[in-house]
C-alpha cells in the first residue's frame, strides 16, 4: 500500500467540509491522505518551499509556485458576494485610508491582490503601512486602535460587528463590478511529479468529496465543529454555504477567466510575476 500523500489546508469550515469525506477514507478509490492543518499564510509558505503533495493556497501564490504544482480544476473557493472587506472603527470612504496603517492577512493571498486593486483605484495617493496579522487578531487590532483598518476574510464577514466596527469597502463587490466575474480566493494545487494519471485522481476525488457534502452534510459536521475554533454552528454553516459552491466542485470557464482575470491584472500593477500562457492548464 502506497504512503498516504501529504496535504495541508485550513481548518476554515468550507474546507473541512469539502475534505471530510476523501480525509475518512470514504471517497472510493482515492488516495489516502496525512492531513496537517495551517492558515493560508503557512500553506502559501509551504507551496513555495514544495513541501507538501497537495495544498489549499491562495490563488495570489500560483505566479510563484506553478513550475513544481499543477492547479486542480475541483477543491477551491470561487464565488460571488464573499470577498474580502476592509474594516475601521469609524464609518468613512475610500479615501479616509490615504495614508493609513492597514493590516492584511498575508502579502501572497488574493484579499491582498484584491485590496490593492481596489486602493489602486479607490484611494487618493495610495495606502500607508501594510502590516500581516494572522487573520483572527486583526479585527482586535483594528477595534484597540493598532492599525487604522484591517483588511478580513472567512467568517468575519458574519462577524466584524460583534467588534463594533464598520465595512469601508468590500473588495469582492468591486472586482465583481468591474470585471463581472466570480472572485478567485482559494486555490488546490498538487505537484507535478505525482504524474498526470495521479493529478486526474486527485481532481476527481475532491469532485466527488464535495459531492459527498453536498448529498449529506451532517456528515460533515463532526469534523467541521472539532475545528471551526469555537465558531457558532450557525456562522460555520453561512461560511460553508458561501464558500463552497459551483465553481468547488468545477472551475469551469468563468472560474479560469477570473484567475486568469485576477493574476493578469496583478501583474500589471506590478504585484505578481506574469504568467505563462499554459501556465493555469490542468493535464
Amino acid at each position: 500500500m502506497s504512503e498516504p500523500l501529504k496535504i495541508a489546508y485550513s481548518p476554515c469550515p468550507n474546507d473541512t467540509f469539502v475534505f471530510d469525506a476523501w480525509a475518512h477514507g470514504r471517497v472510493p478509490g482515492a488516495p489516502a491522505l496525512d492531513v496537517t492543518f495551517a492558515d493560508i499564510d503557512i500553506t502559501n509558505g509551504m507551496a513555495e518551499r514544495g513541501e507538501f503533495d497537495i495544498l489549499k493556497v491562495s490563488y495570489a501564490v500560483l505566479p510563484w509556485v506553478l513550475g513544481e504544482y499543477a492547479l486542480l480544476p475541483a477543491g477551491g473557493a470561487l464565488g460571488r458576494g464573499c470577498g474580502p472587506l476592509v474594516l475601521t472603527r469609524e464609518a468613512g470612504s475610500p479615501a479616509s485610508l490615504a495614508g493609513k496603517t492597514v493590516a492584511v492577512p498575508s502579502e501572497r493571498s488574493t484579499a491582498y491582490l484584491l485590496f490593492r486593486l481596489w486602493a489602486a483605484a479607490e484611494v487618493p495617493g495610495g495606502v500607508g503601512e501594510v502590516v500581516v496579522l494572522p487573520f483572527h487578531e486583526i479585527m482586535p487590532a483594528v477595534r484597540d486602535g493598532k492599525v487604522d483598518a484591517g483588511l478580513v476574510i472567512h467568517e468575519a464577514r458574519f462577524t466584524y460587528g460583534n467588534y463594533g466596527l464598520h465595512c469601508l469597502a468590500d473588495m469582492g463587490e468591486h472586482w465583481e463590478d468591474t470585471t463581472g466575474l466570480p472572485i478567485p480566493l482559494g486555490a488546490i494545487i498538487a505537484k507535478r511529479s505525482l504524474g498526470a494519471e495521479r493529478l486526474r485522481e486527485l481532481a476527481a476525488a475532491a469532485r466527488t468529496s464535495v459531492r459527498m457534502a453536498w448529498d449529506d452534510p451532517e456528515a460533515s459536521r463532526p469534523y467541521v465543529l472539532e475545528h471551526a475554533q469555537e465558531m457558532d454552528p450557525k456562522v460555520a454553516d453561512q461560511h460553508i454555504g458561501l464558500y463552497v459552491n459551483e465553481f468547488t466542485a468545477g472551475l469551469g470557464e468563468d472560474g479560469y477567466a477570473a484567475v486568469r482575470g485576477l493574476l493578469t491584472r496583478a501583474a500589471a500593477e506590478g504585484l505578481v510575476p506574469p504568467l505563462g500562457p499554459d501556465a493555469l492548464a490542468f493535464v
